[in-house]
C-alpha cells in the first residue's frame, strides 16, 4: 500500500529534502551527567544542538521486563538543554527495527541509522520497518459478535494484516471511542449491554448493563458519562442509560419518550438532548442531577440532533415536517425553526462549527446551513439515498444507501453567495442497501491525518482508503471471514502525553536487540536507541513455531459431496510432529462473506488431524487452523483453499 506518513505536516517533507541533501547536523551524540531528570526516569540519553531527548521502554508486565508478545510504553522526552525546559508540540517520529551490526560497521552507527529512516520515510511496502511508531490501526466492525483489528500499512496482493479478532457476546450495532482512543464502547441490542474495550491491547475487558435494547451510545465532552439510547418497546424502557465511564458502573435510565434516541450535549457537558422520534420531542437532561429538565416539542418525527460549538446551539431535525429546530443550550430556548422539506435525516457540523449538512434522502440532497445566520445557504445534489455524513478539515463526505459513490463537499467552497464545489469516488462496485441489514456505526471513519477516509462497503465486505486529491481509492482491505460494516481509526503515533513527553504503546516483537530509530525536524535529529526483548520461558517450552502443513488430495471438490480437512502440526527446524493436541480447531467459510463455521479437529496419529466440514455451496472456501495451547491463530500462515464446483462441472 503506497501511504503517506505525515509528520508534523510540511515539516516532514522538509526533512525528507534535507536527508537526501545530506545536510543533516552530524554533530555526535553527548552522554549527559550535567542534566537533571526525574527520580522516576531511566533510559538512555542523547544531547544534540541544545536538545536533550532521553528514551525508555517501560514495559506493562509486574515484573517490568521486556518480554516478547507482551505490551510496553515507548517514551521520548524532549527538553531544552539549557534551561531544562519541555519542548512541545515537536511531533517526534519513531520506528523499531532489528539490530543490523553489518550496516553500522560499514558505515557507521549514524549514518547507518540516517540511511534506514530515509527508507522509512519513503513508506515502501518492501522496506518496511518492523513497528512503526507513527501508524494507526483500523476496527472492522462486523456483522456477527465480533471486531476485526488491521493494520492498514500492510496489503500486498489481497492479504491484509489482520493483527486481531475481538470477540463480542451479541451483534454490535454502534460504538464510540475516547479522545485517547485508549477504550471502545460497543452497544450490543439483543444483549442488553455495552461491551468495553481496551483498545490498547486489543481485548474486551468488560460488558456493563445498559437497559432494553441499547443502541446509539455517545460520550459527552468531558467523557465523565457514557449515554446509550435505549429503543425498548414498552413506554417505561424507551429512553437513555447513564453509565460512569471511568467505574463502568451503571448509574441511571431516564424515561424520556418512545422511539428511536439520538444525543448531543452542550460543550460545558451541562445537558444531554435526547430525541424521541415516535413521541415528536427533544428531552433536556440536567447531567449534574441526571434529571429531565424540559421537554420540547420539535416535530412530529425528530430524527437527528447535532451541536454547533460556534452558535453553542443544538439543532433537530424532523424528517416529516421537513424542519430544523434551533435549540439554545444557554437558555434552552427555541432560537428558530428553518423550513426545509420532507426527508430530512441525519445532520452534522463542520469542526469549526460553521457549516450543517443536513441529508435529505428523498430528494438525494445535502442542504447546508450557515450556523452564523440559521439560514439555508446551499441545496447539493449528493449520493442516492443519504444516510451518512463525516468531515475532515477540508470536505464533508456524504454516504448514500442506493449509491456505491461518495460525494465530497468542498467546506473551502461553502458560503453565502458562492458555488459550492462537490466531486466523488466510487468505494466498491455495490450500492451498501444490498448488503441488507446495516448497524447505526458509520461506514466511514476519517484517517488520523484528516486528509483521507476509509470507507466500508457491505456488499463486497471490503473497506477503502480514499485520500484527498487522488481520483479514487488507493486500497483495499478485504475482511476474510467475516462481513464487515462499519470502521473506527485507533491512533497509535506517538502522542505528547505531558509536555516534553511523547509516548505510544506496542505489543513487543520476538525476543532480541532492536534499534528505536528517533527522527526530530528541528533541529535536525536522527538518532537510533537501543532496546532488549527478552524472550517468554513459557513459549521456549515448544521447540520452534507451530506450523500447519495442509494434506489436501485435492484443490476442488464436487458440490454436495463429503470433504474432510486433513493436517499435519509440526515444530522446529525438524519438523517434529505434534500429536495430542486437544484445542485443534478448523474454521472455514466461503469468500467473500460467508459467516464462518467452526469444528473441532480429531487426533488421528503421528502429528495428523481431521475435521470433516460441510461445504454447501459452490465457490472458493477457506480453511484456517488454530490451536490457542501452541500459540497457533487463525491468520494467513495457518491457511489454505478449496474451490467447490456445481455437481456439472469437471
Amino acid at each position: 500500500m503506497n501511504r503517506t506518513i505525515r509528520i508534523a505536516g510540511c515539516a516532514l517533507v522538509v526533512a525528507v529534502v534535507l536527508l537526501w541533501l545530506g545536510i543533516w547536523r552530524t554533530a555526535p551524540p553527548t552522554l549527559l551527567s550535567e542534566v537533571a531528570l526525574p527520580d522516576t526516569w531511566s533510559g538512555q540519553q542523547l544531547a544534540r544542538d541544545g536538545v536533550v531527548v532521553d528514551f525508555k521502554v517501560q514495559a506493562l508486565a509486574e515484573d517490568g521486563v521486556l518480554r516478547e508478545g507482551g505490551f510496553a510504553d515507548v517514551q521520548f522526552r524532549v527538553t531544552d538543554s539549557n534551561s531544562g525546559q519541555p519542548l512541545s508540540g515537536v511531533n517526534p517520529g519513531a520506528w523499531l527495527d532489528p539490530e543490523t551490526l553489518a550496516a553500522d560497521q560499514a558505515q557507521g552507527r549514524e549514518q547507518s541509522c540516517k540511511s534506514r529512516v530515509g527508507v522509512f520515510l519513503k513508506s515502501s511496502i518492501n522496506a518496511r520497518p518492523l513497528l512503526d511508531l507513527n501508524s494507526y490501526f483500523l476496527l472492522v466492525m462486523n456483522r456477527d459478535a465480533s471486531v476485526s483489528v488491521v493494520d492498514p500499512s500492510v496489503s500486498v496482493g489481497g492479504i491484509t494484516s489482520t493483527m486481531a479478532r475481538i470477540d463480542l457476546k451479541q451483534p454490535p450495532m454502534d460504538w464510540v471511542t475516547t479522545k485517547d482512543n485508549k477504550r471502545v464502547f460497543i452497544s450490543m441490542p439483543t444483549a442488553g449491554e455495552v461491551a468495553v474495550i481496551d483498545s490498547e491491547q486489543f481485548k474486551q475487558i468488560d460488558s456493563v448493563a445498559a437497559g432494553n435494547n441499547p443502541v446509539r451510545v455517545a460520550l459527552q465532552p468531558d467523557e465523565r458519562l457514557l449515554w446509550v439510547g435505549n429503543n425498548g418497546q414498552k413506554a417505561e424502557q424507551s429512553g437513555v442509560t447513564v453509565i460512569d465511564s471511568r467505574s463502568l458502573k451503571t448509574l441511571k435510565h431516564l424515561t424520556t419518550g418512545r422511539g428511536h434516541h439520538e444525543i448531543a450535549f452542550s460543550k460545558d457537558s451541562r445537558h444531554a438532548f435526547v430525541t424521541n422520534r415516535d413521541d415528536g420531542t427533544l428531552s433536556i437532561i440536567d447531567i449534574a442531577s441526571l434529571t429531565i429538565s424540559q421537554q420540547l416539542k420539535t416535530g412530529s418525527h425528530p430524527l437527528s440532533v447535532a451541536y454547533s460549538p460556534l452558535s453553542q446551539a443544538v439543532y433537530v431535525t424532523d424528517g416529516q415536517d421537513g424542519s430544523v429546530t434551533v435549540v439554545d443550550t444557554a437558555s434552552l430556548a427555541v432560537r428558530r425553526v428553518i423550513k426545509l422539506s420532507q426527508g430530512l435525516g441525519p445532520m452534522g457540523f463542520s469542526a469549526d462549527g460553521r457549516f450543517g449538512v443536513v441529508l435529505n434522502t428523498l430528494e438525494n440532497r445535502a442542504e447546508i446551513i450557515d450556523a452564523a445566520t440559521h439560514l439555508r445557504i446551499h441545496s447539493i445534489d449528493v449520493s442516492a439515498e443519504p444516510y451518512q455524513v463525516v468531515f475532515t478539515k477540508a470536505y464533508a463526505y456524504v454516504r448514500g444507501l442506493a449509491s456505491a459513490k461518495v460525494t465530497m463537499i468542498n467546506l473551502a467552497s461553502l458560503g453565502e453567495g458562492r458555488t459550492p464545489i462537490s466531486q466523488g469516488f466510487e468505494a466498491g462496485p455495490q450500492a451498501p442497501r444490498l448488503a441488507g441489514d446495516l448497524p447505526l456505526a458509520s461506514s466511514l471513519a476519517v484517517s488520523r491525518d484528516d486528509n483521507a477516509v476509509f470507507v466500508v462497503n457491505p456488499v463486497d465486505n471490503t473497506t477503502y482508503f480514499y485520500a484527498e486529491g487522488m481520483n479514487a481509492p488507493m486500497s483495499g482491505y478485504p475482511n476474510r471471514g467475516q462481513v464487515a460494516r462499519a470502521a473506527m481509526v485507533i491512533d497509535r503515533s506517538l502522542r505528547e502525553v505531558e509536555p516534553g513527553l511523547y509516548s505510544a504503546r506496542i505489543k513487543l516483537p520476538q525476543a532480541g536487540r532492536f534499534d528505536v530509530a528517533f527522527l526530530l525536524n528541528q533541529p535536525n535529529i536522527i538518532h537510533c536507541f537501543s532496546a532488549l526483548v527478552e524472550p517468554d520461558k513459557n513459549l521456549a517450552r515448544h521447540p520452534g513455531v507451530p506450523k500447519v502443513e495442509f494434506m489436501l488430495d485435492k484443490s476442488t471438490a464436487d458440490l454436495g459431496d463429503p470433504y474432510v480437512v486433513r493436517f499435519r502440526i509440526v515444530e522446529g527446524k525438524q519438523k517434529t510432529q505434534r500429536s495430542g493436541v486437544k484445542d485443534v480447531q478448523v474454521r472455514y467459510f466461503r469468500a467473500p462473506t460467508s459467516r464462518a463455521q467452526e469444528v473441532a479437529a480429531l487426533d488421528v496419529g503421528n502429528g495428523v488431524y481431521e475435521a470433516p466440514v460441510t461445504l454447501d455451496q459452490s465457490g472458493a472456501w477457506y480453511l484456517h487452523v488454530r490451536a490457542a495451547s501452541l500459540g497457533a491463530n487463525f491468520d494467513d500462515t495457518t491457511f489454505a483453499s478449496v474451490r467447490v464446483l456445481p455437481g456439472d462441472a469437471h
